[in-house]
């Protein structure tokens, strides 16, 4: 009965800022982490972020660091995606995901871990 429901997506100018949500329910946030993975059109599906069931921990893919922020407020069953400095590269279907794991583990990347997925949400950056 997990359920995710995502929100945020946007047309978006180059060197912009958005803000993609992810809202939980049917599951103690304490016990499950949180991924983002993004699909390109005609691409493979690929990690974008992670965060621990607690909110302590975090992880990014190399192409995102510096510019993307994973964090949750659980007091609203909430995680959030903050993405900055927006790059035409950054343009795909932006997904939530949830595993019924606390820890970030050693393979947080693998989308097949995550048991629970969002609908997407659609994210284009262009001038």
């Amino acid at each position: 009965q997990l359920r995710l429901v995502e929100s945020g997506g946007d047309l978006v100018q180059p060197g912009g800022s958005l803000r993609l949500s992810c809202v939980a329910s049917g599951l103690n946030d304490d016990y499950y982490s949180v991924g983002w993975f993004r699909q390109p059109a005609g691409k493979e599906r690929e990690f974008v972020a992670v965060i621990n069931g607690a909110g302590s921990g975090t992880r990014y893919a190399d192409s995102v660091k510096g510019r993307f922020t994973i964090s949750r407020d659980r007091t609203k069953n909430t995680v959030y995606l903050q993405m900055n400095s927006l790059k035409p590269d950054d343009t795909a279907t932006y997904y939530c995901a949830a595993r019924p794991v606390p820890g970030i583990t050693t393979t947080p990347g693998v989308s097949g871990l995550y048991d629970s997925w969002g609908q997407g949400t659609q994210v284009t950056v262009s001038s």
